[in-house]
């Protein structure tokens, strides 16, 4: 009797057996990689790097888990170039995506990330992960270039530059929106009377039609999401997690928050309602909603027993346009389209729980197609075959080594040309060429071209090489 209800006992574990493995984390093995890319966040507003008036405690709380980069770079100042460069590991101008598609260029034929160049998420795939974009992809609009041609198994997001936030008439959030004329034709700032839309000239300009030929997709079918897209996308992006945890994943996470237009909830408005200005306000509430949203994607790897075995790189795109947002770039010079410090110098984050060390702070300069080449190291593709222009951070990230070896990076966009070589930036802004000692100057504000004629010349001699490796700009 006891070996009959010992084997239908047995009998019966099997297939519960089973189930659990199938559902228990993947362990050991390759690890996951997320990207996390936010949209116009300049260096200056989290608390992690000195901002003071939004508190920002989950992304202070990665970078306690991790690594925090000081001299953290992306390769463009503006938002699909550098994207361009992440996705491949390599300078964008290599590949002539040097200037900025937005509206209806997004849709024009041949504009978007070249088919000839192969994707991180392309290349992770063939080593066997499973691969997810949510949010903004902004590298090309049509079928060629859609993120499922490009290496992507799922995608859930839009295609070009940005969105409004919610579906019209935009309830539960005050907008605020960029305007030539007021109602009374008139100039500087009105307020509806319920208090919900303010119109404001001071830029000159109107609001882009964001929604405009962009509709919201799964796959490539257009959705009916009520849904505010930064809470939406987090949901997306914790459901890819949970189903894909029991196998080596990449996960591209790329908000659109806190690019305009700029849409305020009300839940987030009430917590500060003690900022006066109604722009920072509604800025306020979109970095909060940010914040609280990748705490719960953090949260999500924690319950799906991901954590350890998952590389989280958080970034922003570029740096913040601070006269349409308010984005402080602070203490740096410059904002989003320009190559001052300000435009291409961002938060810049790493954690890998168990292998890199908590609260490192890294002052060597790095720039986001680094974090491209890690990520394909950690699969087990090699750099040399993909012919990056980043390498691996692993080394730096886990101590092995106190510093990088020094490398210059470089910047070309129309007229406007960078080099940082160690501590010292050359940077061309129409014809002259200008020389900043960024050790004891972050905020470029005493030229030093006319007393070093030397290394302007050697550092000129770099770039000059640099740029006749690459190729013309596709399109302006």
């Amino acid at each position: 009797m006891r070996d009959t209800i010992a084997f239908l006992t047995a009998w019966l574990l099997v297939p519960l057996a089973a189930l659990n493995a199938a559902d228990a984390p993947r362990p050991g093995g390759k690890p996951n990689v997320i990207f996390i890319v936010v949209d116009d966040l300049g260096y200056g507003e989290l608390g992690c790097y000195g901002g003071k008036d939004i508190p920002t405690p989950h992304l202070d709380s990665l970078a306690a888990s991790g690594a925090r980069f000081t001299n953290g770079y992306v390769t463009a100042p503006f938002c699909a170039a550098s994207r361009a460069a992440l996705m491949t590991g390599r300078y964008q101008t290599r590949f002539g995506f040097e200037f900025n598609p937005i509206g209806a260029m997004n849709a024009a034929p041949g504009i978007g990330l070249p088919v000839a160049e192969k994707t991180v998420a392309d290349r992770l795939r063939d080593a066997g992960y499973a691969t997810g974009l949510v949010g903004k992809w902004h590298l090309g609009g049509t079928a060629p270039f859609h993120p499922q041609r490009r290496g992507f198994d799922e995608f859930f997001g839009f295609l070009h530059e940005g969105h409004y936030y919610l579906q019209p008439p935009w309830q539960g959030v005050t907008t605020w929106l960029r305007r030539k004329t007021l109602p009374d034709g008139g100039q500087g700032r009105w307020t509806a009377p319920d208090g919900r839309i303010v119109w404001s000239t001071h830029l000159g300009y109107n609001e882009h039609e964001y929604d405009t030929d962009n509709p919201l997709l799964r796959s490539s079918q257009p959705v009916d999401e009520k849904g505010n897209l930064t809470d939406v996308f987090t949901r997306e992006a914790c459901d890819f997690i949970g189903r894909h945890r029991s196998q080596p994943f990449f996960l591209y996470l790329a908000y659109n928050a806190v690019h305009s237009p700029m849409q305020g909830a009300d839940d987030w408005m009430e917590k500060f309602a003690h900022i006066k200005d109604i722009q920072r306000r509604i800025f306020a509430a979109m970095l909060a909603q940010l914040d609280d949203r990748v705490g719960k994607v953090l949260a999500k790897l924690r319950e799906s027993g991901t954590e350890e075995n998952t590389l989280v790189f958080f970034v922003s795109d570029n740096g913040g346009p601070t006269k349409e947002l308010t984005s402080s770039n602070a203490p740096l010079r410059g904002e989003k389209g320009e190559l001052w410090e300000g435009g291409i110098r961002v938060p810049f984050i790493v954690s890998w729980k168990g292998h890199v060390p908590a609260g490192r702070v890294i002052d060597a300069p790095v720039v986001s197609i680094d974090v491209t080449a890690t990520a394909l190291e950690l699969a087990g593709v090699g750099a040399s075959q993909a012919k990056l222009d980043g390498i691996s951070l692993m080394p730096v990230l886990t101590g092995k080594t106190a510093e990088m070896a020094e490398r210059p990076l470089f910047w070309r966009v129309g007229e406007q040309n960078a080099v940082r070589s160690g501590d010292w930036k050359l940077i061309r802004i129409g014809k002259e060429w200008k020389l900043y000692d960024l050790a004891h100057d972050i905020s470029e504000s005493t030229n030093l071209a006319t007393k070093e004629p030397s290394r302007v010349r050697q550092m000129l001699a770099l770039w000059e090489q640099w740029n006749g490796e690459q190729i013309e700009p596709l399109w302006r």
